[in-house]
Parts: C-alpha cells; sequence; structure tokens
C-alpha cells in the first residue's frame, strides 16, 4: 500500500515566499474548453509516439504449439488451468469475454515464466465483482494482446502484478476501466506497446511494499484518462492521482509514451527515486502537472514534447486567489546528487519543448520538510543519504554532516536547450499563469528546526546550483524575483543577484 503524499499548497495562514519567477500570461474567467483527447493534433502528434488504446495490436488467432487454450464459456477457466498447470506454461485465450468465478477475491495467481496471450478480441471482465485479475509473486511472467477491465482493485492496489513480482512483462495489453491501479509493478518490470485508460486511480502504481524497484522500463505506451475516481477531491492533498505514480524506483526508462487527458499529474515520481530518464514522450492536456519529481534524485529529462497541461489545476487556484506557481515540470525537493550512484549526477532538463501550459517550470523547497519533521508527508522516510531519521535530531542535525544530509534539496538542476512558447489567445490565463519559478518558503517549523528563516531560500536560488541558459522564449514572457508583484524583464532577470538564462534569447511574438 502507497504511504499517502502530498505536494505543497499553500497553507491557510499566509506563507511569506521568496522567490524567483518568470510570469506570462494574465487571467480571464474565459476558459478554453479542455482539448479533446481525440483531437485532430493531438492523434497527429501521438503517430511519432505511442497511439495504441486506438489501434491495439493483434495477438495470435490460433495457439502456439504447446499452448494450453482457455475457454471463456467456462467461468473460472483461467484461473482453474493456471493452478493445474506448471510454471513456464503458456495459455492461449480465445476471442470473447473471460470471466472468473463470481468471487470478491477470485484472481489468476500465477506461477513463474508462465505466459499468457490473448487472441483477437480476448477480454479479461472482472465484471465490477473481482478485486484481482493477475497476483502472485512469481516471477518473469508475460501478458501479452490481452484486454483486462472492470476489475475492482481497492485504493492504493492494483489489478495486474497486484503483489508487485518482479520481471514481468506487460506488451500489447489494454487495461482499461477498473479501480485503484491497472497495473502495479516489480523490479526489471517492463511495460511496452500498451494502453492504460480510464482506470480509477493510476494507470500504473510503481511501487513495491517495503522494498526499491529497481530497472523499470515504460516504453511506448499510451496513458490516458486515469484517476477517473478524482482521488484528490475525495481525499483532498493524498498526492495518489495521476497517469503513472513511482515510489522508490531506482532506474527507470521511461520512454516513447503518448501521456495525456489524465486526472491530475501525467507523471509522478515521489520519494526516493533515482536515475530516471524521461524522454521523447508526449505528454499533453494533463489536468495537473505534465510531470513532477518530487523528493528524488539524478533525473535526464529531454527531448519530450510538452503542451497544454495544468489548465485545469493552474485554473482553478487563479480562481480560488492562489498565486504559486503551479508549474508544467515541478520540481519539489529533488536535486542532482554525486553520492547517489546515477546515469547522471544531476537533474539535466534539456531539448524539450513546452507550449501553451499553464506555466514552466517550478524549483521548489519547502524549508520546513526534511527527515524527521512533522512536515514531512512522508512519514517515517528519510533521504537516502540517512537511513535512520532519528539521526535527525537535535543537536546533532544543526551540525555537519546531519545539517545537509537530513534534506532532501532542489539542488544541480540544470536547465537548458528548451523552447519555451506561450500563446496568450490558446491559453486564455490571467494571474498566476506562465510562471517559471525557483522558490522557497521561510522556514518556522518545528521549533527545533535548524533551517528558520531564510537560509533555505537564499540556498535554492544562489548556492544550490539551479541554472536556466541557452534556452528560447517565445511569447509575453516577464519576471519576477523575491515578491510576485516585482516585475522584471529579461535584462533584469540575466543580471545580478540571479545571473539566469545566460545566452538564452528572448521573442515577443510566437513562432519568431
Amino acid at each position: 500500500m502507497v504511504i499517502k503524499r502530498r505536494h505543497w499548497a499553500p497553507a491557510a495562514a499566509p506563507l511569506v515566499l521568496v522567490l524567483l519567477a518568470a510570469v506570462g500570461c494574465t487571467s480571464s474567467s474565459d476558459a478554453p474548453a479542455k482539448p479533446s483527447r481525440t483531437s485532430a493534433t493531438s492523434e497527429a502528434s501521438a503517430t511519432t509516439t505511442a497511439q495504441v488504446c486506438a489501434t491495439p495490436g493483434a495477438g495470435p488467432s490460433q495457439p502456439p504449439p504447446g499452448a494450453v487454450t482457455v475457454d471463456p464459456a467456462v467461468v473460472g477457466d483461467l484461473e482453474a488451468k493456471t493452478k493445474n498447470s506448471p510454471p513456464g506454461t503458456t495459455f492461449w485465450l480465445r476471442p470473447g469475454t473471460h470471466k472468473l468465478l463470481p468471487e470478491q477475491y477470485a484472481q489468476v495467481m500465477t506461477k513463474q515464466g508462465n505466459t499468457y496471450l490473448g487472441a483477437p478480441g480476448a477480454v479479461l471482465d472482472g465484471r465490477k465483482t473481482n478485486n484481482y485479475a493477475f497476483s502472485g509473486t512469481a516471477p518473469d511472467v508475460t501478458i501479452r494482446y490481452l484486454t483486462v477491465q472492470g476489475f475492482v482493485a481497492p485504493h492504493d492496489e492494483g489489478v495486474v502484478n497486484h503483489d508487485m513480482a518482479d520481471g514481468w512483462k506487460i506488451e500489447h495489453t489494454t487495461i482499461q476501466n477498473n479501480s485503484g491501479a491497472g497495473l502495479m509493478a516489480g523490479a526489471r518490470q517492463q511495460v511496452r506497446a500498451s494502453c492504460l485508460r480510464d482506470n480509477g486511480q493510476y494507470g500504473m502504481n510503481a511501487y513495491k511494499t517495503g522494498d526499491t524497484i529497481t530497472g523499470l522500463v515504460v516504453e511506448g505506451n499510451e496513458i490516458v484518462g486515469n484517476n477517473t475516481d478524482d482521488w484528490e477531491k475525495k481525499e483532498p492533498g493524498c498526492g495518489c492521482t495521476g497517469g503513472i505514480k513511482f515510489w522508490a524506483v531506482n532506474g527507470a526508462d521511461i520512454r516513447g509514451n503518448w501521456v495525456h487527458d489524465n486526472r491530475g499529474a501525467g507523471l509522478w515520481a515521489d520519494n526516493n527515486n533515482n536515475d530516471f530518464r524521461i524522454e521523447n514522450n508526449l505528454l499533453e492536456a494533463n489536468d495537473g502537472a505534465a510531470l513532477m519529481y518530487e523528493t528524488s534524485y539524478n533525473a535526464v529529462i529531454r527531448d519530450n514534447t510538452i503542451r497544454r497541461n495544468n489548465w485545469v489545476e493552474g485554473r482553478k487556484h487563479a480562481a480560488d486567489g492562489d498565486t504559486f506557481p503551479y508549474a508544467t515540470i515541478y520540481v519539489s525537493e529533488a536535486g542532482g546528487e554525486p553520492r547517489v550512484p546515477a546515469r547522471t549526477d544531476k537533474i539535466e532538463i534539456y531539448r524539450n519543448v513546452l507550449e501553451n501550459n499553464w506555466s514552466g517550470i517550478t524549483l521548489w523547497e519547502n524549508a520546513n520538510r526534511f527527515c524527521n519533521s512533522p512536515a514531512n508527508t512522508s512519514t517515517g522516510y528519510c533521504t537516502l543519504l540517512v537511513k535512520d531519521t532519528h539521526r535527525c535530531a537535535q543537536p546533532s542535525i544543526a551540525t555537519a554532516p546531519l545539517y545537509a544530509d537530513c534534506r532532501w534539496k532542489t539542488q544541480r538542476v540544470d536547465i537548458h536547450g528548451n523552447r519555451f512558447v506561450l500563446d496568450t489567445s490558446v491559453v486564455k490565463c490571467t494571474v498566476a499563469c506562465g510562471l517559471m519559478a525557483v522558490l522557497s518558503n521561510y522556514g518556522t517549523y518545528p521549533d527545533w528546526s535548524p533551517y528558520k528563516g531564510k537560509l533555505v531560500a537564499d540556498a535554492i536560488m544562489l548556492k544550490q546550483q539551479n541554472r536556466w541558459h541557452d534556452n528560447v522564449y517565445r511569447g509575453p514572457w516577464t519576471f519576477v524575483a523575491d515578491d510576485p508583484d516585482r516585475k522584471l524583464d529579461s535584462v533584469q532577470w540575466q543580471s545580478p543577484p540571479y545571473r539566469q538564462d545566460a545566452g538564452s534569447t528572448f521573442g515577443a511574438q510566437v513562432g519568431g
């Protein structure tokens, strides 16, 4: 079960913020309609990534040699034949709708090396009765060319690979219209060319109870319309929604996916993730951020097309008078750390195109959030540099090395070679949109915190090697430093003390 998490939102009492921000458009009650997930523009762009839900791959029309045939006319045939067959068996599901026994906990208990192949038109349907489809701790299970739908996994649990077994391959599979997460994850899991669509909480919940997931590959999938149950509305601040949620994943390749129209964030890496490569994806029209990278380490985010994200959540916060820079790429208490082994020792964000999103990139660090602080919503968890949370206490936390190592730091973030495009006639926003920000709150809590005052705010802005450079801006970008009401032009943004965007170009007109 995933520990509930939430990203920062302003408290009821005012917080004094220190920020370094780039501001674009201004507000409007004339909110544009959210782009359709099947719009011509989206469809055309998706052809270079993963347009798989509309045109799923077709499985074998005849059983492979030696395969056990599963009959859709026999209720419970799949689970019974799995139970009575040895590990390593291949099962071929005939065309038609397959059903498990009509019991809540009826499920397929897999065995090591099993393969499940769907014939064209093969569907495994939970009929809103069964909680889980494929379960068990057996490794190296393969599922291909099958549609899995209508299961009712509880909150934070999943339908396929319910028990987070290692080495599973899910390919050319449609997992749709389920409650909870469509899919859980184990180490070395590969999810390719699949459709994760319209599931109640997540398309995939990459979380493994009490362990770290290593070697995760998510490639060429369409991840669309997830969080249909709107869990953030049911449990405000739960941080428990999105297209895919990653928790304690060490080594992930997320490439060539079409992540769109999810309620909440598209991709959300949360708590002690490390060594991510997020590349060549199309991230568009998600209600929240396209990508959140939180309390995590070392990532490469490159060559992605990111557009029309955060219109729903951004507009809602703006209507509530909330001026926090809710971002398209939101880096929260996350950064590069050379002492944590990975393929990079930074968070590198480059060669991306960000077009007509609610805002741009926000780097945030909550001064009150650190190991052993009541403000740390990852209760009981500490950084990858300190294994024992209880060490982060006075008097030791006030001195080296714990003073530095008890914090998840937004540091060593290198943002370059990106193109930021903002057309206010498309986004139709007013205040609190088009923001590009580095910020922290003043440290106030708990009373024994060694990070009170402006210490963290000064560090994230000026001392932690967070840098924009060599980017291209098109549209009416305006910059703000220290206070949301203090607007700067690009010359001031590039001047001391901030010295941001050296080598960047700025154009008032979109397309220039």
